[in-house]
Formats: C-alpha cells, sequence, structure tokens
C-alpha cells in the first residue's frame, strides 16, 4: 500500500462509472457501522460529480478508494460535506482526511461566505473536523432547511431526531463559519484536551436517547419494544 499512489481530486463527468460502487459501500459501511445516512441513488452522486461538487480517490490504475460531495442550503448559506465513504481496505490509513481536506477546500473556493458543517457519529470524523477548524454546536445553528432535515428519514435514528424536536440526536453537529471562527490550531487543541470527554458524550448520548424511545415504544406499543429492540441491534448488533 505505501507505494501504490493515490491520487486525490476533484471529481467529473468521467468519473460516473464509479457511482454505484460508491452507493453500495455507503450503505454497507452504515450497515456495519450500526448508523444511518440519508440514503443517495448513483444518479444522484453521479449529479455531484457533474457540478464538479465532489472529491474522489483513487489509484494510477483507476481502482476507486474514496468519496466526498457537497451539498448546499438555505440558498448556499450552508454548505455539507457529505457522504464520505473510504474504500475498507485503505480505511486508518489517512485517506480519509486528505479527502476532508480536499472537499473543505473546494467548498472554501466554491462557496467562500458559506457556513461549513456535518453531522456525525465518530470521534475520528470529530478529530478530522476539528483539525480543519471546525467547532461543535448546537442544532439550532445547522440549516433549518426542511429538504435537509427530510434527508435524515432513512437513517435509522431518525425516530430519536423527532422525538427531540430536531434539537438533537445521536448525531454531533460541528461547524465552520468563515465570518467568525477559531483557528484550526485552537480548534485542534481544543479536541485533543477534550477526547476523552467527547467521547463519553457519544456513549453517553447512545444510553440516554435509546432508553428514552424503548420507554415511548412501551408506552405506545401496550409493553412491546419491537422498534426499539431492532434499533439496538443496529447499535450493538445483539
Amino acid at each position: 500500500m505505501n507505494n501504490e499512489e493515490i491520487i486525490i481530486r476533484v471529481a467529473h463527468s468521467g468519473d460516473i462509472h464509479y457511482s454505484e460502487t460508491i452507493t453500495t459501500e455507503m450503505e454497507e459501511s452504515a450497515k456495519a457501522r450500526g448508523t444511518g445516512i440519508a440514503k443517495r441513488s448513483p444518479q444522484y452522486i453521479a449529479e455531484k460529480m457533474n457540478e464538479g461538487k465532489a472529491v474522489i480517490a483513487h489509484l494510477n490504475d483507476g481502482t476507486w478508494i474514496g468519496f466526498c460531495y457537497i451539498e448546499t442550503w438555505s440558498h448556499g448559506a450552508f454548505v455539507a460535506n457529505s457522504g464520505l465513504i473510504v474504500s475498507p481496505a485503505y480505511r486508518k490509513s489517512g485517506v480519509a482526511k486528505k479527502i476532508k481536506e480536499k472537499i473543505f477546500q473546494l467548498s472554501r473556493q466554491l462557496f467562500p461566505e458559506a457556513k461549513i458543517f456535518g453531522l456525525t457519529t465518530g470521534l475520528a470524523v470529530m478529530k478530522i473536523n476539528s483539525d480543519l477548524g471546525y467547532e461543535p454546536v448546537t442544532y439550532s445553528e445547522l440549516t433549518q432547511d426542511e429538504e435537509f432535515w427530510a434527508g435524515c428519514k432513512s437513517c435509522v435514528n431518525y425516530d430519536i431526531l423527532m422525538s427531540k424536536e430536531r434539537k438533537n440526536c445521536m448525531c454531533t453537529a460541528m461547524l465552520y463559519d468563515p465570518a467568525d471562527h477559531y483557528e484550526p490550531e485552537e480548534t485542534k487543541q481544543f479536541f485533543e484536551e477534550n477526547k476523552s470527554g467527547l467521547e463519553r458524550l457519544l456513549r453517553f448520548k447512545e444510553w440516554k436517547f435509546i432508553k428514552a424511545l424503548r420507554r415511548k415504544d412501551k408506552e405506545e406499543n401496550g409493553g412491546s419494544e419491537n422498534k426499539t429492540k431492532k434499533l439496538l441491534h443496529h447499535f450493538f448488533h445483539f
């Protein structure tokens, strides 16, 4: 792997043949992690490539390695770097970080005044975002575009999101505001100093939200917890 040159660049129409591979890997990765994502079709991914709003990683021989794309919300006031995915053989190799750096640069180039945000359940992605200058924020600081939140309907955690009136969920929200932000060195230092606390927070959210959903299921289904059991299986695989 060390001898292979990984090319990370802006995607274009010539990359459309990767679309189905990318969406399949997105879905499989979400199942393996036990978390949900807004499902995207190969046609949607191809559209992002055609628009020059995506970043792709591959080897010299064309072997696909990773991908990420840009979405705009609230008439361009907000930008999300979405759908980050890396081929299983290249995970934990630093490729994800390089893709995030590239898509962040592209977002700043195409939408210099937009706030860039993301939602994640993973500590690794939180670290990458912190290195770029993102800060943890409340959901109220994100776009309130109904179309964005409608994209969460395919997520296994959607019931949790709605039970919290879209104010909180399993994901942690992070934001980069070009008009008002800390320097990356500061947000990186904050993450390193609070990493253990952030990890405990993620675990606490899992426990708290699933406990509340289990109670809600019991009340609504006369003691049955079928929906919550399915959710617990997604998270903990039992």
